[in-house]
Formats: C-alpha cells, sequence, structure tokens
C-alpha cells in the first residue's frame, strides 16, 4: 500500500507522451523519458540515470546485467552520482552517500519540440550533520544529447565545505579491443592500476587503448573526450564544464569488485568521468554554489 501511495504522489510529475513514473525491480520507482529524438530512463535511487539512447542507436549508457536495485544499495553501471567525496572513507560508504540516496523528484518539464528536463534534490540525511549545509540538487535534460548538471550550494555562513564531485559515467562499446579514447593526450595522471596507488605519471601524447586494467586520474583539464568506437562505428562526445578532473576505468579481469558485476562485461564498458577529485576537489565558501554539467553527444565514427 505505501508503494502504491508513493507511486501515485510521483505521478503528479507525469507528461502525457514524455515522462511516465512506474515502480520496478521490487518497488524502485523510475522515470521513464520519451522525446522525439531518444529514450532515458533514471532511478530515484540514487538519481540515477540508468540509460540513454538516441532512436536507431545501440545504448549510449552501459548497465551492468548483475546491477542490484534494491533501497540504499548503489546501482551497477549507468552514471552513479559521486559527492560529497571520491574514493574510499574510513566507515563511510565508498564514493560519498548520494549515490545510494533516493532523492526527490522536484519537478519536470518539456519544450514544444519534445526536450525534457527533469529535477531532483537530494534530501537531508539523519546522522550526516557535517553536510546539513550542503544543498546538493541534479537536473537532467534528455534530447538528441543528454545533458546532467550536479548542483551543490554551501547553505551555511561557518565555513567553507571540501567537496569532491563526479558523474561517474559508464558506456556501453562494441568490444573494448577496438575502443581509442581521445583529448586526454596533454593531461598528466595519477595511476591506481598496476600496483600503483596514485602514483603519478607524466602527459602521454598519444591516444588511450585498454588491454589491462586501467584506473586513471586526470588531473588540471577541462578538455573534451572522445571514445572512439570502430565496433559500434560511433564516436561518443563527452564535453564538460566546471570539471578539472577526468577519470578513465576498465576493472579488465583482475580487479575485485562486488558481485553486482561479470567481469566478463569489461569487454563492453568503460568509464569517462567528469568532475573534480584529488588535487581538484573544491573549496565551497558559505553563500557560495558549483555546478558540474556533462553533456553526451554521439554520431558516426568518421
Amino acid at each position: 500500500m505505501k508503494t502504491k501511495l508513493v507511486l501515485e504522489k510521483l505521478r503528479r510529475h507525469e507528461i502525457a507522451g514524455r515522462v511516465e513514473i512506474v515502480n520496478v525491480h521490487g518497488g524502485l520507482p523510475l522515470v521513464k523519458i520519451t522525446t522525439p529524438w531518444s529514450a532515458a530512463e533514471i532511478y530515484l535511487n540514487g538519481a540515477h540515470v540508468a540509460g540513454f539512447q538516441k532512436n536507431g542507436e545501440p545504448p549510449l549508457i552501459f548497465m551492468s546485467r548483475k546491477s542490484y536495485f534494491a533501497p540504499g544499495k548503489a546501482i551497477r553501471g549507468g552514471v552513479p552520482i559521486i559527492i560529497p567525496w571520491f574514493g574510499n572513507r574510513d566507515g563511510e560508504p565508498a564514493h560519498g552517500f548520494a549515490r545510494s540516496t533516493e532523492w526527490q523528484l522536484v519537478k519536470t518539464t518539456a519544450t514544444p519540440d519534445g526536450k525534457v528536463t527533469v529535477q531532483f534534490a537530494l534530501p537531508q540525511m539523519p546522522g550526516r550533520d557535517a553536510w546539513k549545509n550542503l544543498r546538493t540538487e541534479f537536473v537532467v535534460t534528455v534530447s538528441d544529447t543528454l545533458t546532467m548538471e550536479l548542483l551543490a550550494t554551501n547553505d551555511g555562513c561557518d565555513g567553507a565545505l571540501e567537496i569532491e564531485n563526479c558523474l561517474h559515467t559508464y558506456f556501453q562499446v562494441g568490444d573494448i579491443g577496438a575502443v581509442s579514447i581521445h583529448g586526454l593526450e596533454g593531461a598528466a595522471y595519477l595511476n591506481f592500476a598496476e600496483g600503483d596507488n596514485g602514483v603519478p605519471r607524466p602527459a602521454e601524447n598519444f591516444p588511450i587503448t585498454i588491454n589491462r586494467e586501467t584506473n586513471r586520474t586526470y588531473i588540471d583539464t577541462a578538455a573534451t573526450v572522445e571514445i572512439r568506437d570502430k565496433n559500434l562505428k560511433r564516436t561518443i562526445r563527452v564535453e564538460k564544464f566546471n570539471s578539472q578532473s577526468t577519470v578513465v576505468w576498465n576493472p579488465w579481469m583482475t580487479q575485485k569488485l562486488p558481485d553486482d558485476f561479470d567481469p566478463a562485461e569489461h569487454k563492453t564498458m568503460i568509464c569517462v568521468e567528469s568532475g573534480n577529485v584529488k588535487q581538484n576537489k573544491i573549496s565551497l565558501a558559505p553563500g557560495k554554489a558549483t555546478a558540474l554539467k556533462v553533456v553526451l553527444h554521439s554520431e558516426p565514427l568518421k
């Protein structure tokens, strides 16, 4: 009965032919979006974008077939929202608490030509007094592109908040061996694979290819990144704003992960994550806000 009442309340945000709200995977509310160019799916759990697909194209977003879909658990694949910290923290969930919290659906709008925008807000968390002044919102716009904007505001007056933010995007590829990543040739990076623990590495002057476990945090770079996929004959362009870090990650079959990821799935995914982490973390002064924005495009490979 509770699930039914929640769904009925959420359905006031539906827009005929554009936005539908359903319960799936044991009652998790899901926002389904349809536009003249594309379709998308966003769970309230984590405000998690779980799908974006242009008409006539393969999915742009990778989702693990073994992902957990349960309240309070992060979803594997899609676009996990990472805030207010990146990575591990003693006694705390990895990559922060936002990705495993049910967000509030605030508003949905559609333009006359069919573009849809959905707005979410992260509720205040009991026991999270250290972050009580951090107001966090997420805005997704779906058209022939996918635009995601993560907004954070320090509503306090006592001091700055140090935060890390990241849109941890998993991309669907045809075969990881036929993928090259362009745009980071001029950026130094921290290496977290091959037994390293954040060892600084100098910039490389060639595109990235994946043939082993890869976990790199590129720093001090606002560059647009292109994922060129020979197998799917597609280029994905990751255009970002107010982001100085890019993470490139593929676990291969060597990185130990929870059982929500089949190691064989490494062949069809690559993470290119946009944000501000490590040396690029943000000091958010009282009354100040920051907006991390990512726009995803796809086009035929030239």
